[in-house]
């Protein structure tokens, strides 16, 4: 049980309300965030998936639906898993990393050298949170969850997009 009485709080109305173990089994994605080690890692390749489905059809419309659809669910499950852990971020919340690496994924055209580098450069900004990455983090509840993953979505995008023309440029 949280400490913070504010936590407490929020916890009673999250676990009393409609959906808890939905809401904690999106946040999670279905257990991946349960993970003991690297679960940011683990969440984003279990978002492998989701990006094929979206991007396999080749249209735009579908991607940034389905990309707008993945943050709004996030922030409303990660929220929840906050709640529930009582602590800012937990571990086990991972739906971030999908929301997150959907957008480091956005307008790439696939192929499995972008796949990978986006991958990778999703994990690496993830993790060292480069600004505006680590002051949205201090956003409330799912906000700053997910905001600080789309901040470092939005970075690995500019830099994969940036390897993808070097490598066309100098590389073939």
């Amino acid at each position: 049980m949280p400490s913070d009485p504010s936590a407490r709080e929020k916890e009673t109305v999250v676990s009393s309300g409609p959906g808890r173990s939905l809401r904690l089994a999106i946040a999670t994605m279905g257990g991946v965030g349960s993970i003991p080690f690297a679960s940011g890692t683990f969440g984003t390749l279990a978002t492998v998936p989701v990006y094929l489905l979206l991007s396999w059809p080749r249209s735009a419309g579908l991607y940034i639906c389905g990309t707008v659809l993945a943050v709004v669910i996030s922030i409303w499950a990660c929220d929840a898993c906050e709640a529930r852990y009582g602590v800012k971020d937990p571990a086990e919340a991972v739906a971030d990393e999908m929301s997150g690496f959907l957008v480091t994924m956005a307008f790439i055209p696939f192929s499995i050298a972008g796949l990978a580098g986006g991958f990778f450069l999703f994990r690496l900004t993830d993790v060292l949170k480069p600004f505006p990455a680590r002051q949205l983090e201090r956003l409330p509840g799912g906000w700053g969850i997910v905001a600080d993953d789309l901040a470092a979505g939005l970075w690995a995008n500019l830099l994969l997009r940036l390897a993808l023309f070097a490598w066309r440029s100098w590389g073939s």
